[in-house]
């Protein structure tokens, strides 16, 4: 887990850039393929990578599906032992699912309404 170091909004964003390139990459999808898969601008894609920009959770919902990638991988940390690393993964991966399980019902629930 973090120590107890200050982490400020460039670090977080900076971890999400470096970990959304590399899902990236594993995928072999360029920028502007991710922008259509996802229907986000090319140039916000480019600002997430650029930590220019951050993102909801609707939005890392989309990459996430886009990119094949459980939501969690947007944050991992580069320099963490593998024991820490499975504890900080489950741990964050349920928080995550819970937030968009939230966010599903939410939309998927306002949509029937609107029916």
């Amino acid at each position: 887990m973090a120590n107890k170091k200050e982490i400020d909004e460039y670090q977080i964003q900076l971890l999400i850039s470096n970990n959304m390139k590399r899902l990236r990459s594993l995928q072999n999808i360029s920028q502007l393929n991710l922008a259509v898969e996802t229907g986000l601008s090319h140039n916000f894609i480019h600002d997430i990578e650029n930590c220019k920009k951050g993102f909801s959770a609707k939005t890392l919902a989309k990459l996430s599906i886009a990119l094949k990638a459980e939501p969690y991988q947007f944050f991992l940390p580069q320099d963490m032992p593998n024991n820490e690393a499975m504890v900080y993964i489950n741990d964050f991966n349920e928080s995550l699912w819970k937030i968009v399980y939230e966010l599903t019902q939410r939309y998927t629930n306002k949509d029937k309404k609107n029916q």
